[in-house]
């Protein structure tokens, strides 16, 4: 075994030794939980890494100089936050020794009660697994209970400043929030889908739905849709190793006769010319199969995936507008003045 003297030790220059560890290019999180009063406390790391996936386990450093490090240290879970590319002033902020550091913030809770960032690029929502002594910092080992992603571009850190990492996201890639939203959409009799950028197609896609009549698609801009014509279509999953979806059908707003411009990764196909050949999720296909079948006879259903196949509850008659009043719900074209 070789012994080295504490003179030996001491030759190392931490000063020098910080600047070699900042050449490793690292992401920026910001780390959260709570103190015994239950109020939100935080700091941004960047000594972060990922551990295990089974069990789901990660790993950060807690400085014990670190103003909220009795927090860490007495809490049993916290969450991980990791920074994109447009969020360098929060990491600034929670770097610094402001009391008020969530007040700046919106964050909520998902799992264990930890306070999670409403805008970040992912998030881990853990118990704590393990607390092991390391020196000057405490290595927080977490057991992941929920997390989510964006398809965001990621803040990067390197040599004590931020840095730029470019398009980091393959194509076809999805957030792992485990669902898809995707859009059916319909423009004059044809189909519209997205090329997944090696030769095959499917729906597109966004992150998320909001109510209103323009919708933006991941990284293909955004689509006007008649504001009356989108509904739920159907809901299911494809795999364990595929995010699940939820399908909403639309039609094109009125484009005065035009077809509109789009990307060269979007494409109306009429309902005799889909690749069906290249669209390799068999679920889409069969969805696809439906809605052609569903609007020759102009009567559609909402579709559940189930273990034994499923269920389809149709829908009969036009769409007619619903209010609330006191409470209950009223179709506004039978409700009485």
């Amino acid at each position: 075994m070789l012994a080295v003297s504490e003179k030996e030790q001491s030759t190392i220059d931490p000063v020098e030794l910080r600047r070699a560890f900042g050449t490793f290019v690292t992401g920026v999180t910001v780390v959260t939980t709570r103190d015994r009063d239950g109020a939100p406390r935080g700091m941004t790391a960047n000594s972060f890494t990922s551990v295990s996936l089974d069990p789901p386990l990660l790993l950060v450093c807690i400085g014990k100089t670190a103003s909220s490090f009795p927090a860490f240290d007495a809490g049993d879970s916290f969450a991980v936050n990791i920074l994109h590319e447009h969020q360098k002033e929060v990491a600034s902020l929670f770097a610094s020794k402001l009391v008020s550091k969530f007040d700046a913030v919106a964050y909520d809770t998902v799992h264990t009660g930890a306070p999670v960032l409403s805008d970040s690029l992912s998030w881990f929502d853990c118990t704590v697994h393990d607390r092991v002594e390391a020196g000057d910092h405490v290595i927080l080992v977490g057991r992941v209970r929920a997390f989510g992603t964006s398809p965001a571009a990621p803040l990067g850190f390197c040599r004590g400043r931020y840095v730029s990492v470019e398009d980091p996201m393959p194509p076809g890639w999805t957030p792992s929030h485990r669902m898809m939203i995707g859009y059916l959409v319909e423009h004059e009799g044809r189909i519209l889908l997205r090329s997944d950028g090696s030769g095959g197609w499917g729906l597109p896609a966004a992150s998320r739905r909001k109510a209103g009549d323009v919708v933006s698609l991941d990284e293909q801009g955004t689509v006007a849709l008649r504001a009356d014509g989108a509904f739920l279509y159907s809901v299911f999953d494809v795999a364990d190793q595929e995010p699940g979806y939820v399908v909403y059908r639309s039609v094109l707003s009125d484009q005065g006769g035009k077809t509109p411009e789009l990307p060269s990764s979007l494409k109306f196909f009429a309902p005799d010319e889909l690749p069906w050949e290249r669209i390799p999720v068999r679920q889409i296909r069969a969805m696809l199969r439906r809605y052609l079948h569903e609007r020759r006879e102009a009567r559609f259903g909402i579709y559940v995936d189930s273990s034994d196949g499923g269920r389809v509850a149709m829908i009969d008659g036009p769409p007619r507008h619903w209010r609330m009043l006191d409470g209950m719900a009223f179709d506004q074209e039978n409700a009485k003045e």
